[in-house]
């Protein structure tokens, strides 16, 4: 276990020697000083766990010695040392940030006591601001990939929203536009990263059930209600709430979340009195929420409560310099993860990404770089490694077709409804039908097809797809093939 270091401040030499000698005997690396000049040169040199300063001191004083610390290193712990006259000084002291402070003559026990109680805020406060940056570096700003100027105002006025004090933000963009990814950024480069961030889907609960999850209920509120139960809005005091899908959030329940909103207060299903929070409200939608107010399906005063400070994240079809960014950026993390030596894609893949539209936003971009990476041939990620169809093709028109001897785009012929069979051969393109399809279900037919086929052989199976092994029982695990 590493020792603590701490750093005693006081001219008296007997005082600094008894303190040395019982703290030392506790395991702690005592130095000590005996002006204020060499407290700040000594702490700044090498930042303690805890510094015992004495008020009075020759030169600069206690509290002078204080401030300067604070302003080197606002987290560092100070325990003042002060005499019995010195009591009021002592209370500065403390609006100024030291932790406590002990009055002469001090009983050297009751000081060990106040030493070990601030050492162990002070490794608290270490491990919170360790976990603070780790989440910071998982779900800070940096996540949200792209160099448009669009994105840029985006994340620009979410920085300052994290800053703040808002109590209400709103996020609004098409599904799979990363309206959840914000809303992490936001609250995890906040003053309220180190407490609760809780996502919940308004589509996902009944209303009843709904409620009762973000307000709690109280025991015998209803049937199942055998005990008290706290909400959200109480688990994630001091945090942020993540309301998604809010335009489907049925229109009782909006009422009371703009009661909570107005008056930071609640009732728990089946309780009588108000309980009071601080909690950041975070609400997105892909729905258009001033038309559903037109039509009286949101009320307009929690639009309103809402909408102070309204964030649109622009579709990707809007901000296509983002598109190969991001696609590189999933090159780069799925190669990895699956252990695939895939580095960069082909002109031919730059060209249909570039004119795709991304109905699904950078979701659909995301999953479709992973298809890609599980199911392509090692090198370069090519075109026909990508389940989509340029955006300006006549879907009627095309069906699959092989590239020209040129490296050109698929030659294609018009067919019928019922074509006489799926395209063979390392050339082929699919084209996706009118209706559209479901990719995983794709995905999960190859697997199921490929290991009957081999009759169970996983390494025949993740061969016979170009895949590794570990990559096709990452998928297997994935579609219930293997437990």
């Amino acid at each position: 276990m590493a020792r603590s270091k701490i750093l005693v401040v006081d001219d008296e030499r007997m005082i600094r020697w008894s303190i040395q000698q019982a703290l030392s005997k506790d395991g702690h690396a005592v130095a000590t000083v005996e002006t204020g000049e060499e407290a700040v040169a000594q702490a700044t040199d090498d930042t303690p766990d805890l510094v015992l300063l004495d008020i009075t001191l020759p030169g600069i004083d206690g509290i002078e010695v204080l401030r300067r610390l604070k302003a080197h290193e606002p987290a560092i712990t100070v325990v003042m040392v002060t005499a019995t006259e010195e009591l009021k000084t002592a209370v500065e002291a403390m609006r100024l940030g030291a932790y406590d402070y002990v009055s002469k003559p001090f009983d050297i026990d009751r000081l060990r006591v106040i030493v070990q109680n601030a050492l162990d805020r002070h490794e608290l406060s270490q491990e919170v601001e360790f976990h603070r940056k780790e989440s910071v570096k998982k779900y800070g700003f940096h996540r949200i990939i792209g160099v448009s100027r669009k994105l840029k105002d985006v994340v620009e006025i979410a920085r300052k929203v994290a800053k703040s004090e808002a109590a209400t933000v709103l996020l609004q963009g098409e599904s799979g536009t990363g309206k959840d990814l914000l809303a992490q950024a936001i609250h995890y480069e906040s003053s309220r990263a180190t407490r609760p961030f809780i996502p919940i889907n308004c589509t996902a609960l009944p209303e009843e059930l709904l409620e009762s999850e973000l307000m709690g209920h109280e025991k015998g509120a209803f049937t199942d209600a055998k005990t008290t139960k706290k909400g959200l809005f109480e688990v994630a005091v001091g945090g942020t709430i993540f309301l998604d899908e809010i335009g489907d959030m049925k229109p009782g329940l909006q009422a009371k979340l703009l009661r909570f909103i107005e008056g930071k207060a609640f009732r728990r299903v089946g309780g009588h009195r108000d309980i009071s929070v601080d909690v950041r409200i975070i609400a997105a939608t892909n729905s258009n929420l001033a038309a559903l107010v037109k039509s009286g399906q949101f009320r307009e005063d929690l639009f309103f409560r809402l909408n102070v400070i309204p964030i649109h994240i622009p579709p990707l079809r809007e901000r296509r310099e983002d598109i190969l960014p991001l696609a590189g950026h999933y090159l780069a993390e799925f190669s990895s993860d699956f252990k695939r030596d895939l580095r960069r894609f082909s002109e031919r893949a730059k060209r249909q990404m570039l004119s795709h539209d991304w109905p699904g936003n950078v979701r659909e971009l995301r999953n479709v770089i992973e298809r890609a990476i599980i199911l392509g041939a090692e090198g370069q990620v090519d075109t026909l490694d990508l389940p989509v169809a340029e955006s300006r093709l006549d879907w009627g028109a095309y069906t699959a077709g092989s590239p020209d001897s040129a490296g050109g785009e698929a030659s294609a012929e018009p067919v019928g409804d019922s074509p006489a069979g799926p395209p063979e051969g390392p050339g082929a393109v699919f084209i996706l039908p009118p209706m559209g399809i479901v990719l995983e279900d794709v995905e999960r037919d190859f697997i199921r097809q490929a290991l009957e086929m081999t009759q169970g052989n996983q390494t025949k199976a993740a061969e016979s797809l170009g895949l590794t092994r570990d990559a096709l029982r990452y998928r297997m695990k994935k579609y219930g093939f293997l437990q």
